[in-house]
């Protein structure tokens, strides 16, 4: 990529997780573009690395210092054509954006909707009857309310058990603090239930809970997407990934840690006629699991930014970054949609975690295949950022998930 184009504009990042470094090395594999990210806290993710640079405000997670600080920032930056790129990397982030949209799209390119379509989406609740409307499948679902729940008595669930049971504000549920707290639920049981219902209105949580219908079948029945969509709500780019294993960490159930390139027509085409319908920009994550009773893929939720693993889309030849930068920077015109399908692996755990306890199928052996031929990475381990402290921190980070997997795996996911 010429020196011109690369002088054009600057990344700017918002938060300091691995989807911020997924974002930041897409960025400087495809232009050579060092990132600047804003975060209230560092992460190691994104620690002793030189293609980003990690500014930290405590506080920024959330206004008024989030917006002040942005003010603060684009008051001292140097007069000059360079444009600045503003990607957030989170769902709090996605949301500050989104709320401020008009002034953050004067000095910033800025992909966000508007937030009233924002806040539909983003909320399970809205997202399901969104999805109603759009003849999109989701699973069997009971919406609970903090008055629905009362002390001494049980709610009747209209499903069998176990079923899953989720936040539908997954921003306000992160302030929730709770004995046995996990980011989802799988319950057992009616006793189980009203328990893990109690707890979580009694620490302060006062929006709805997803209870749905558990759809059977383990990690390796789910499917994610990624896509990007321009600035006349043309989806650029559409990838489809299989997850393998997810993690079983209580506060991090649901994250996929290991990913297949996958390609199915049906999906795209339902999932890019929905985006352009409700003329959404920027980049779209929808998580969704095939059901065996009925043969559907049911979507889960919709997350209004890349996905944290995202970073499979640009190992399969797919770069994040090119379709954000071609549409709003260079300008050029839309032609076609592009559909992923990839044959690269992607890893968030160490091969010994992804042997051990993904179950046998031919998913596995597609995915140990690709793993011999040499056809798989990861989002943290790259040689052109490569140094001792941050080889020893990445290599820290993954041992841990032996200690998280011998812990947590058997209960939440087993």
């Amino acid at each position: 990529m010429t020196e011109t184009i690369k002088n054009k504009f600057q990344p700017i990042l918002l938060g300091s997780d691995i989807n911020v470094y997924g974002m930041a090395r897409s960025f400087y594999e495809e232009f050579g573009v060092i990132s600047e990210a804003y975060s209230s806290a560092a992460l190691a993710p994104t620690k002793h690395s030189k293609l980003v640079n990690v500014n930290v405000f405590p506080g920024f997670h959330e206004d008024p210092t989030f917006i002040e600080t942005i003010r603060k920032i684009v008051k001292q930056r140097p007069k000059n054509d360079v444009q600045y790129v503003l990607i957030p990397c989170g769902d709090g982030y996605a949301e500050l954006v989104s709320k401020h949209r008009e002034e953050l799209s004067k000095d910033f390119i800025c992909t966000a909707i508007d937030h009233e379509l924002f806040m539909t989406l983003a909320n399970k609740v809205s997202f399901y009857e969104t999805c109603e409307k759009y003849n999109l499948p989701y699973p069997k679902t009971l919406i609970v309310t903090q008055d629905m729940v009362k002390e001494g008595e049980s709610l009747k669930v209209p499903f069998d058990f176990p079923v899953a049971l989720k936040p539908a504000d997954s921003v306000m549920y992160l302030d929730a603090d709770f004995e046995g707290r996990k980011k989802a639920f799988t319950i057992k049981d009616q006793a189980e239930f009203d328990l893990i219902l109690g707890r979580v209105y009694n620490a302060g949580y006062t929006a709805e809970m997803i209870c749905q219908d558990f759809i059977p079948g383990d990690d390796s029945n789910m499917r994610v997407l990624n896509a990007y969509v321009d600035k006349d709500s043309n989806v650029r780019m559409m990838c489809l990934g299989h997850p393998l294993l997810e993690d079983p960490t209580p506060d991090a159930i649901g994250n996929y840690v290991v990913i297949a390139p996958d390609y199915n027509d049906d999906i795209y085409k339902r999932i890019k006629s929905f985006l352009e319908t409700i003329n959404y920009t920027g980049f779209a994550n929808f998580d969704m699991k095939y059901d065996p009773r009925d043969g559907e893929y049911k979507l889960f939720e919709m997350n209004l930014r890349q996905g944290r693993s995202s970073f499979y889309v640009t190992l399969n030849g797919y770069n994040l970054s090119r379709y954000i930068i071609q549409d709003r920077v260079l300008d050029i015109p839309f032609e076609e949609t592009i559909y992923g399908n990839g044959d690269m692996l992607w890893m968030g755990v160490p091969k010994k975690i992804f042997t051990t306890y993904v179950k046998p199928s031919e998913a596995k052996d597609k995915a140990n295949q690709m793993i011999k031929d040499g056809k798989w990475g990861t989002t943290v381990f790259y040689k052109k950022d490569a140094s001792p402290k941050r080889f020893a921190l990445m290599k820290y980070s993954f041992h841990l998930y032996h200690k998280r997997y011998k812990q947590y795996f058997k209960e939440n996911k087993g």
